[in-house]
C-alpha cells in the first residue's frame, strides 16, 4: 500500500524539482526547498512551491524533541539534482539523517546507483526515479504543477530498497499525477538513450546549421524545422551532466543514426549523378521513419491513434482560440490535440485540430456555418 506523506524535502529548485513543489503544494503537502542557488529558492518559493529548508534550524528542533513529535520530520528527500551530485547529496543527507525515505529524479539511473552504492549509502531507504517530461525552458519559472499528469515516471529500485521506500516513491508520483512504471536501471539508460537523449542531439545538429543559415532561409522557415529544433533551445549546461551520464548508449544510438544519414547523403549524390536506381534506399529510411513515428503512444498510452486534423484560419488577436474550442464544445467534438502554424508576416495562423474521425465533419460544417476559414 501507498505510503502517506506530510513533508517533503526537494533538494534543486530547478524546472522539476520547483515543478514536483508546486504538485505536492497543491495536494496539501508541506514542501522544504533547498537549492545552491539562493536566487533559485528564493523565485520557487515566490512562486508558492514551498518554504525554504534551514538543516542547522532543522537540526536543533530534533535534539531537543521529544520521540513521537512530528517536530521537522521529513518523510521523503526528492534529489532533483544532476545525475554527477545524486550519489554526493544522498550520502550527505542520510548521514545527517534528513528524511526517512529519499529518490532522485536525473534522468539517468546506472551512474547515480553505481556511485551511490560505492560511496556507502543506505541504499535500502533510496530509490532512484525519473520523470519523463519536460520543457525546452529550464528554471523554476518554468515549472508547472501539472507537469507530470499522465507522463510515465520510471522508479528503479534496487534489490536493497524496502517495501515501505518503494511505497513512498510511489506515492510522490501519484501525487505529482504521474504514470508509475518500474524498470532496471540499465534499460532505462538505453531507453532514454532513445526516446530522450539522442533525439536531443541529432536536434541540437539540425539548430547548429541554422546559426549560419542566410536570412533568406530563415525567412522561409515552416512549422516543420520548429518542430524539429524546439527541444534544442534547452540549457546547454544541464545537457552536458545528462550526455555525460549515459554518454555510451548515446554514443550506439547516435552512431546508427550517424549510418542511416550517410546512407541517404550517398543516394542523394548519386541521385543527383543520374543514378535513378538509389530511391528505393532512400524511400526504405522514409518508410522506417514513418513506422517509427506510428509507434509512439497516443496521449493515454498505447498505440497512437488515427485522429484527422481540422485546419481552421485563426486570427492573431485576443479571444480567437477560446472561441475556437467553445465551438467544439457546442457540437460535443473532443479535441484531441492542437497545434498552431504562424504565419510569417502576417497577423494569422493556422490552428491544427486533431479529432476523432466521425467528429471532422460536424466541426467542419460548425466552423463554416459561423463563418470560419477552412480551407
Amino acid at each position: 500500500m501507498a505510503s502517506e506523506l506530510r513533508t517533503v524535502l526537494v533538494v534543486g529548485t530547478g524546472l522539476i524539482g520547483t515543478s514536483i513543489a508546486l504538485a505536492l503544494r497543491e495536494r496539501g503537502l508541506r514542501v522544504l526547498l533547498a537549492d545552491h542557488d539562493q536566487g533559485a529558492v528564493r523565485l520557487a518559493r515566490e512562486l508558492g512551491a514551498g518554504e525554504e529548508w534551514h538543516p542547522e534550524a532543522a537540526s536543533a528542533l530534533a535534539s531537543v524533541s521529544a520521540p513521537g513529535e512530528s517536530g521537522e520530520t521529513i518523510d521523503l528527500a526528492v534529489l532533483a539534482v544532476p545525475p554527477a551530485h545524486v550519489a554526493g547529496e544522498l550520502l550527505a543527507l542520510q548521514r545527517n539523517g534528513t528524511a526517512t525515505f529519499y529518490t532522485d529524479v536525473a534522468s539517468v539511473k546506472v551512474e547515480p546507483i553505481e556511485r551511490a552504492a560505492q560511496l556507502g549509502c543506505d541504499m535500502s531507504t533510496y530509490v532512484a526515479s525519473h520523470p519523463l517530461a519536460g520543457r525546452e525552458k529550464s528554471g523554476p519559472g518554468a515549472a508547472r504543477a501539472e507537469l507530470f499528469l499522465g507522463r510515465p515516471w520510471a522508479l528503479c529500485p534496487t534489490p536493497d530498497a524496502t517495501p515501505e521506500a518503494r511505497a513512498a516513491v510511489l506515492r510522490l508520483v501519484e501525487l505529482c499525477g504521474g504514470n508509475p512504471i518500474e524498470v532496471d536501471a540499465t534499460e532505462h539508460d538505453q531507453a532514454v538513450a532513445v526516446v530522450s537523449h539522442a533525439p536531443h542531439v541529432t536536434a541540437s545538429a539540425v539548430a547548429a546549421r541554422l546559426a549560419d543559415a542566410s536570412d533568406i532561409a530563415l525567412g522561409l522557415a515552416g512549422q516543420g524545422v520548429r518542430d524539429v529544433t524546439r527541444i534544442a533551445g534547452s540549457d546547454p549546461g544541464l545537457w552536458l551532466g545528462i550526455l555525460s551520464g549515459n554518454a555510451t548508449p548515446v554514443a550506439e544510438v547516435l552512431e546508427a543514426i550517424s549510418r542511416d544519414l550517410a546512407e541517404a547523403a550517398t543516394a542523394l549524390r548519386a541521385l543527383a549523378d543520374g543514378d535513378g536506381t538509389v530511391t528505393q534506399e532512400i524511400t526504405q529510411l522514409l518508410k522506417r521513419g514513418v513506422a517509427g513515428h506510428g509507434r509512439i503512444p497516443g496521449k493515454h498510452g498505447g498505440p497512437a491513434p488515427a485522429y484527422v486534423v481540422v485546419q481552421v484560419v485563426v486570427g492573431d488577436r485576443p479571444g480567437q482560440l477560446a472561441s475556437l474550442f467553445q465551438i467544439c464544445d457546442e457540437v460535443g467534438v473532443n479535441v484531441e490535440d492542437v497545434r498552431l502554424e504562424h504565419a510569417p508576416g502576417l497577423p494569422l495562423g493556422i490552428a491544427e485540430v486533431s479529432v476523432q474521425p466521425d467528429a471532422a465533419a460536424v466541426l467542419t460544417k460548425a466552423l463554416h456555418e459561423r463563418g470560419w476559414q477552412v480551407p
